[in-house]
């Protein structure tokens, strides 16, 4: 994934919201979810760890203006 940065970390939900806005304008977002792998694989993990978003770096000047409206919207 070296072509991939983390541009946001956090909530599942603000995650999901982040993820459906950038599919909306046409980014492809990865999401790493250890808890939720863990927990498909059948294993628990001692520290809960938040979810990642991952973009492509060609999209990241695209995605950030999505990022900071959803963390304005969700911390108002």
């Amino acid at each position: 994934m070296t072509d991939y940065i983390k541009i946001f970390e956090g909530n599942f939900i603000v995650v999901q919201l982040i993820k459906t806005r950038l599919e909306d304008i046409g980014i492809n977002p990865v999401i790493k979810d250890e808890n939720e792998s863990g927990r498909l694989g059948g294993f628990v993990h001692d520290m809960p760890r938040v979810p990642e978003v991952y973009v492509h770096q060609s999209e990241v000047d695209k995605a950030l203006p999505i990022i900071e409206a959803v963390k304005a919207e969700t911390e108002a």
